[in-house]
């Protein structure tokens, strides 16, 4: 089964990708697509952005496809430095990759180590009748540690992963075997969804 990935992050698209695969799923993502519309994004929890996000662009390809989207929340941290859904600019201001880590790395280095989580939702749009949806804890990331020095390695995409660690090992990310690498991610939810739901 082919399904659209509303996404135009690459790296997003090829994590899902090999996520989905041993489902027999195969994804298209928006960079695949003509004529790419900016969709909505003005919900208040990453569920209506996920809900925003799927119905705009099924209206727009009329194909199944499904959206994610996600919140991150730094435990002990004052309530103005929560970036919840505003992950790219935590302060009004978008932020490219090396932005991104430089502010939330500099979080690190004045509140040391940062424990964080990212909360996730999907909706998923087969046809007008057959709308799924979730924010299930399922889908949440583990908690996991943000620190001020990055790792070696970047990748384009998903800047703060070279500046997270195994919260219970202290471990980087990209230390970590695949196993548990998508373990601290927390795909296994989202494959359990599609399992569910296709």
């Amino acid at each position: 089964m082919q399904l659209l990935f509303a996404t135009s992050n690459p790296a997003k698209y090829t994590a899902m990708r090999d996520a989905l695969e041993p489902l027999g799923i195969s994804l298209l993502c928006l960079r695949d697509m003509e004529q790419v519309p900016v969709a909505p994004e003005e919900g208040d929890s990453p569920l209506e952005n996920a809900r925003q996000k799927a119905l705009f662009y099924y209206d727009h390809y009329g194909i199944p496809l499904f959206s994610c989207d996600s919140g991150l929340y730094l435990e002990n941290l004052p309530q103005e430095l929560q970036p919840g859904l505003h992950v790219r600019s935590p302060r009004g201001v978008y932020l490219d990759d090396q932005a991104m880590q430089d502010y939330y790395g500099g979080l690190a280095a004045r509140y040391g180590d940062i424990i964080a989580r990212y909360h996730n939702a999907i909706c998923l749009v087969m046809d007008g009748g057959h709308i799924y949806e979730s924010m299930d804890e399922s889908l949440a990331s583990h908690r996991f540690l943000i620190t001020a020095k990055p790792h070696e390695i970047s990748r384009p995409g998903f800047p703060l992963d070279s500046i997270s660690k195994k919260l219970d090992t202290g471990e980087y990310y990209y230390d970590l075997n695949a196993h548990d690498a998508d373990d601290l991610v927390g795909y296994e939810g989202f494959v359990a969804f599609f399992r569910e739901h296709i």
